[in-house]
C-alpha cells in the first residue's frame, strides 16, 4: 500500500450524430447522481461542454482504477439518455459554437479576466493528486517533480486535434495553456512563503482571480497538503489515467527519499524547462524530447524509460512496478492517446475519431 492518491478526469459532452461539443452538463448531471464512492463528486466545469469526476482518496491501485471505470461507466450512460456521448479526449475534436458557461461568479471572473483567450477554451486534463506530509514538504517536492513534467506531457498526450484540423501538435491542449500568464513548468521555489509570494503577485497583477487558481503543471493542493500534478491531457483510457497516477505517485515518493537524504531539487533552467515542454507537447513520445538534466534534445522514449528507471523503488515498494512496466510498455505499442486518435482518423476521417473516443472512454 502507498501513500495516498487520486484523480480528477475532466470530460467534453458531445453531440451523438455529429460529434460537435453540446452544452448539456445539467442534464447529465442530474441524471448521474452522486460519484458511486463517497468522497468523490461529479460537477461542472468552466463551460456546460465539460463535465468531471473527481474521485475519492485512495490507497492503492486497484481502488483508484474501481472508481474511475464505474465513475465513467455513470456519465456515458448519464450521456447517451440524452442522444450524447461522453469523450476523455484534451481538445475538441470537432467544432462548434462558442458554449456558454457554466453559473457561478467564479467562472463570470474568470472570463471577464481573461477574455478572448479563454472564450473558447474547452480544455481538459487528467489531474493527479498525491498526499504529502505539509505545505513546506510539497514545495520541496514540486521542485524535484519539475524536470519531469515534460515527460509526463509527452506521455499522455491525447489532444492532437483542434476543432477539425490536425494541428501538427500531440497535446495542443499545451498549446492553448501556454497563453496564460504563469502557464507552464512549475518555477523553483525556496520555501511555502516563496510560493505564495509569487501567486499573490500574480493576482495583485490581475492576471489571474484568486490564489486557488494557477496554470503551472504541477502546484500545491488548494486546502489540503497534497501536490496536484495536471501535465496530462483528458486520458483516452483508464488505463491511461492510471499509468499517470502511478508515475506521480511513485515521482512524489522518490522525491520524498530524497529529501530524506538530504538532497534538494535541481534548479534547472526555465528556458529549459520551456523547451522540454515545447517538444512534449509538440512531439508526444514520437519524436525529439529534451533533457532537463543534459539541455538537449533526445528521443522522448528515452526520457519516459529515464523516469520509470528513476521511480522504480517507489514502484516496488508499493507493489505497482510490474503494472507500470505494463502499462508503459502498451503505450510504447499502441501509441499515445495522440497516435491512436490520427490512425483512427487514417481510417474515417473526424467522426471515427469521436467514435473511437467514446468507445475508449466507456469501455476501459
Amino acid at each position: 500500500m502507498g501513500r495516498t492518491f487520486g484523480v480528477e478526469e475532466e470530460f467534453l459532452l458531445v453531440d451523438g450524430v455529429t460529434g460537435e461539443p453540446a452544452p448539456e452538463v445539467d442534464k447529465v448531471l442530474a441524471d448521474a447522481g452522486p460519484y458511486p464512492v463517497r468522497g468523490g463528486v461529479f460537477s461542472a466545469e468552466l463551460f456546460q461542454t465539460q463535465v468531471e469526476g473527481a474521485s475519492a482518496v485512495c490507497h492503492d491501485l486497484s481502488g483508484l482504477r474501481d472508481q474511475l471505470t464505474r465513475a465513467r461507466r455513470i456519465l456515458a450512460e448519464a450521456a447517451r439518455s440524452h442522444g450524447l456521448r461522453l469523450v476523455s479526449v484534451g481538445t475538441p475534436v470537432l467544432t462548434g459554437s462558442i458554449p456558454p458557461i457554466s453559473p457561478g461568479d467564479r467562472f463570470a471572473d474568470i472570463v471577464s479576466t481573461h477574455r478572448g483567450t479563454i472564450s473558447d477554451y474547452q480544455c481538459c486534463g487528467c489531474h493527479v493528486h498525491v498526499g504529502v506530509p505539509d505545505r513546506s514538504t510539497a514545495v520541496a517536492v514540486l521542485n524535484h517533480v519539475r524536470p519531469w513534467l515534460p515527460t509526463l506531457v509527452a506521455l499522455g498526450a491525447n489532444s492532437p486535434y483542434d476543432r477539425g484540423r490536425d494541428s501538427g501538435f500531440a497535446s495542443w491542449r499545451i498549446a492553448e495553456q501556454m497563453r496564460f500568464p504563469g502557464a507552464g513548468v512549475t518555477p523553483w521555489f525556496a520555501s511555502p512563503e516563496d510560493y505564495d509570494r509569487t501567486v499573490g503577485q500574480l493576482v495583485d497583477c490581475g492576471v489571474l482571480v484568486d490564489t486557488a487558481m494557477t496554470f503551472w503543471l504541477a502546484r500545491l493542493g488548494v486546502g489540503k497538503p497534497t501536490i496536484e500534478v495536471r501535465a496530462a491531457d483528458a486520458a483516452g483510457s483508464v488505463d491511461d489515467a492510471l499509468l499517470q497516477a502511478l508515475l506521480t505517485r511513485a515521482l512524489v515518493e522518490t522525491s520524498l527519499t530524497e529529501l530524506a537524504a538530504g538532497r534538494e531539487g535541481h534548479d534547472v533552467p526555465d528556458s529549459v524547462t520551456t523547451a522540454a515542454l515545447f517538444n512534449a507537447a509538440r512531439n508526444g513520445l514520437a519524436g525529439a524530447g529534451v533533457s532537463p538534466a543534459e539541455g538537449r534534445e533526445v528521443p522522448a522514449v528515452s526520457l519516459l524509460d529515464g523516469l520509470l528507471s528513476h521511480v522504480r523503488g517507489a514502484l516496488e515498494e508499493s507493489g505497482d512496478y510490474d503494472e507500470a512496466r505494463r502499462l508503459v510498455d502498451w503505450v510504447k505499442r499502441a501509441g499515445t492517446g495522440a497516435d491512436r486518435q490520427r490512425r483512427a482518423a487514417t481510417e474515417g476521417g473526424p467522426l471515427a475519431v469521436v467514435d473511437m473516443l467514446a468507445a475508449q472512454t466507456a469501455h476501459s
